[in-house]
């Protein structure tokens, strides 16, 4: 997968990025620094391209293969991380998935139906197809 998320600073009580344990699907492969979103139930599947305002649930947190049987994954929570912008975005400005596979865009806050989908907020400005620092606080 293109575009993986790099941590910078992991935050919690032990600084580990108050990582999560999600089901997932054990024929799939995860790269480590895959944005993930969350579906039912508490399962945890690859952001993929169009995948705009979805309920996000971390950044993958290890690698997973295709024929490693496992059927769980952990997701960071909490962090700075380098991420991609699809589109300019302003420092500051809260942000969420955009409709490219692993980007972020700026939260189009009135429109935004679910608080859930609101994923943090920029560090820095960003221009289309930059790597920018990112505040992660789910």
């Amino acid at each position: 997968m293109a575009n993986e998320w790099v941590k910078v600073e992991l935050y919690g009580q032990n600084n580990d990025g108050c990582p999560r344990r999600y089901n997932c699907a054990s024929g799939t492969a995860i790269t480590k620094g895959t944005l993930m979103v969350l579906t039912d139930p508490r399962t945890a599947a690859a952001h993929a391209v169009g995948g705009y305002n979805n309920i996000i649930a971390g950044v993958a947190a290890a690698g997973k293969s295709a024929t490693d049987h496992a059927d769980t994954i952990a997701c960071w929570t909490d962090g700075i991380f380098e991420a991609v912008a699809s589109l300019a975005i302003t420092i500051g400005n809260p942000i969420m998935a955009s409709g490219t596979a692993n980007c972020v865009t700026t939260a189009d806050v009135p429109t935004v139906c679910s608080g859930a989908a609101l994923i943090g907020y920029a560090l820095e400005a960003a221009s289309a197809v930059e790597t920018i620092n990112v505040r992660l606080r789910l």
